[in-house]
């Protein structure tokens, strides 16, 4: 069964920038939408961005609008979620799903 893996968190200064990739392993990226979600402590899991598979299509929270941008390379079976202009309330787990599979999380904090 695919799996999929995030990587790229870690901490940054406010203003920064992340680049977060979930990697399907085991197999690939099937034609469904990817999305990005991000749990913070104290808050329910929340939508950040979600792409389509053709990439013609992105979707984003109000909030990350104009500073994330969502992106996939299915040839790679990657996807990626570029965070720019970071802000302290973008601390919190990022995963990746696909339909019913999440990945495990990768932690972003954003030092203010």
């Amino acid at each position: 069964q695919v799996q999929l893996v995030e990587s790229g968190g870690g901490l940054v200064q406010a203003g920064g920038s992340l680049r977060l990739s979930c990697a399907a392993e085991g197999g690939t990226l099937s034609s469904y939408v990817m999305g990005w979600f991000r749990l913070a402590p104290g808050k329910e899991r929340e939508f950040v961005a979600a792409i389509n598979w053709s990439g013609s299509a992105t979707y984003y929270r109000d909030s990350v609008k104009g500073r994330f941008t969502v992106s996939r390379d299915n040839a790679k079976n990657i996807a990626s979620l570029q965070m720019s202009s970071l802000k302290s309330e973008d601390t919190a787990i990022y995963s990746c799903n696909q339909r019913t599979i999440w990945g495990q999380g990768t932690q972003v904090t954003v030092s203010s």
